[in-house]
């Protein structure tokens, strides 16, 4: 398989070639709570630096059955649990567990680049369908027309990566119904940005026939700041979770075993119920400097991720014009053609806004002079 640098790699190398603010990377630039850096610093002088149940933490995997129920009203058993090296592990694993040769899985186009690879390297075929643009919406007619005895899996995300949007109450109605008339299939869900949602966040987890046939992916990472500690985890029914926790044993067996004590003793439900508001500011402070921009705003309803289309200012590709942000005006985003299999260009950029209140500032004023 070709492997090539990705299209992150390449701007993350250019920004800092440049010196440009990065608003292209995906992650925090500010520290997590300090409390939790400092339950890690207590933590390194205790007895937590062997191996971890190949599962989890119990008392992580406690937490995060705490957290479900809260949020969604579901009560779920340790059996139900998975703790991950990231979400990307994840995903790689549920894949990797889940997809035969030959099967088909259905994944929405932009989508962000871990998806495909596992497919490919099982054997299976990606069925890829664009979303609608600019709405970024599932058309379910084409999926319809796209299912197959041979379809294995749907992958959502939700929120989504690139575009920010949600799912309606529509989606997990077309869901639900192809699920009944597919008995063998499975929905590889990921809900990475579950809590930064600016609407209640409408999960797979809050449908009962979802649930029984849902592999849903989360991320601490996401939810504290924290993307370099790795710690994602997975939920789902036990006949499933066992079929992917047979390769998850020989993948990475287990995970962290300090970072997971960490968060076990830090997170709380109030610290989650607090995330979405911070990062609704942070959205607002980016969004309320640059409404006198040329730069046309997309509509957002989850994750730190805002679009911005520049077809105002210029016919460049969006590939072209995203080269000339970093290095004429010290600024960078994500081309959304990166995130599509045929390159698809609508003239639009992904901004990160999850930065510290300066970034945030310096970019707004750089876009509003473009």
């Amino acid at each position: 398989m070709e492997q090539k640098e990705t299209i992150f790699t390449t701007i993350s190398r250019l920004a800092q070639e440049y010196n440009a603010i990065n608003l292209g990377q995906g992650f925090p630039n500010f520290d997590p709570d300090p409390r939790m850096v400092n339950i890690l610093k207590e933590l390194a002088d205790q007895k937590v630096h062997q191996y971890a149940p190949m599962k989890g933490n119990p008392k992580l995997i406690s937490r995060i059955l705490q957290l479900t129920d809260h949020f969604y009203q579901r009560k779920l058993t340790p059996e139900n649990v998975l703790i991950t090296a990231g979400a990307t592990q994840a995903i790689f694993t549920a894949i990797t567990a889940l997809v035969n040769n030959g099967d088909e899985v259905i994944m929405f186009d932009p989508a962000y680049d871990c998806y495909e690879t596992p497919i490919l390297l099982q054997g299976g075929v990606p069925v890829r369908i664009n979303l609608t643009f600019p709405q970024y919406r599932i058309d379910w007619e084409m999926v319809e027309a796209k299912l197959s005895t041979k379809t294995k899996m749907i992958i959502v995300n939700n929120p989504h990566n690139p575009s920010g949007a949600t799912f309606t109450e529509s989606d997990l109605d077309q869901l639900e119904n192809i699920l009944e008339r597919y008995p063998k299939l499975i929905v590889l869900s990921d809900e990475v940005y579950e809590y930064i949602s600016f609407q209640p966040h409408l999960s797979c987890h809050n449908r009962e026939i979802l649930r029984k046939r849902s592999v849903i992916v989360s991320s601490f990472g996401k939810t504290l700041h924290i993307t370099g500690w790795k710690i994602g985890y997975m939920i789902a029914e036990k006949q499933l979770l066992d079929q992917i926790t047979q390769v998850h044993q020989y993948n990475v067996f287990s995970v962290n075993s300090l970072c997971q004590e960490a968060i076990s003793k830090f997170i709380e439900i109030d610290e989650v119920e607090a995330l979405s508001s911070f990062f609704k500011d942070k959205k607002q402070l980016f969004l309320s400097r640059i409404q006198n921009s040329k730069f046309k705003i997309l509509p957002s309803g989850g994750t730190y991720f805002q679009l911005l289309d520049y077809s105002n200012i210029s016919d460049e590709s969006d590939g072209e014009f995203a080269l000339k942000l970093i290095k004429e005006y010290g600024l960078a985003s994500i081309p959304v053609s990166g995130f599509y299999k045929d390159k698809s260009d609508h003239k639009v950029l992904r901004f990160c806004f999850g930065k510290d209140d300066e970034s945030l500032i310096k970019a707004s004023e750089i876009l509003c002079q473009i």
